[in-house]
């Protein structure tokens, strides 16, 4: 079976490039602005962005910049598209957010808002949200970036009847550091020959994510 990339993200220092190129987003220090302003250039359109803790932001600014300008989501239906995702600090920064917030004896205020994003896959809920994917999914942590995980874990996935395409990436985010690499993988076939295309692989991946 042959896998391509259609399309892919990279997120660092919070610089956005999509297939290499660079979005021309300004260039913001503090996480919140940066979401912001990738917010407005990609002209997303959802509302509960702004609710979402920074992991959420990471991954769904990532697959938006990944998505626009792509046929992925006309080409797959959302119950044949599967997401899997990784990082290595799960959901660490909000967890200290939330353990802020029950810290003090005297000033006790556990944070429902926060608390309901204290697992690394809520981000992977976000995205199948937006976009009302409802294949299967996976979050795995690791110590560091492993290409090898993703593409084996998308080779098993797309081998499973019914699912023919996968959203898959590393979205990583703690204590300000904003780390991405999200790719749209597709079963090869006539509809994305005349698309600029990467073969799924650990030498593209590395490369991507450098």
């Amino acid at each position: 079976m042959e896998l391509n990339i259609t399309s892919y993200c990279t997120i660092k220092n919070k610089i956005i490039f999509v297939n290499g190129k660079e979005l021309s987003v300004p260039k913001q220090d503090v996480a919140s602005y940066f979401f912001a302003d990738a917010y407005k250039h990609l002209e997303i359109n959802y509302p509960k962005f702004h609710k979402m803790d920074n992991l959420s932001k990471l991954g769904i600014i990532a697959t938006e910049a990944a998505l626009k300008g792509s046929d992925f989501l006309q080409r797959n239906s959302p119950e044949s598209v599967a997401i899997i995702l990784s990082n290595k600090a799960s959901s660490l920064d909000t967890d200290r957010n939330y353990q802020n917030s029950i810290n003090s004896k005297d000033n006790y205020l556990p944070s429902p808002a926060t608390f309901v994003y204290t697992l690394p896959n809520i981000v992977i809920g976000e995205i199948a949200i937006k976009h009302k994917i409802t294949g299967e999914n996976a979050f795995f942590v690791s110590d560091g970036f492993d290409p090898q995980l993703l593409v084996n874990q998308a080779q098993i996935s797309l081998n499973q009847p019914g699912t023919k395409a996968a959203i898959c990436g590393w979205v990583d985010y703690d204590n300000g550091m904003a780390d991405a690499l999200i790719y749209l993988v597709e079963k090869a076939s006539d509809s994305i020959k005349n698309i600029n295309f990467n073969p799924l692989n650990e030498t593209i991946l590395t490369q991507f994510y450098k």
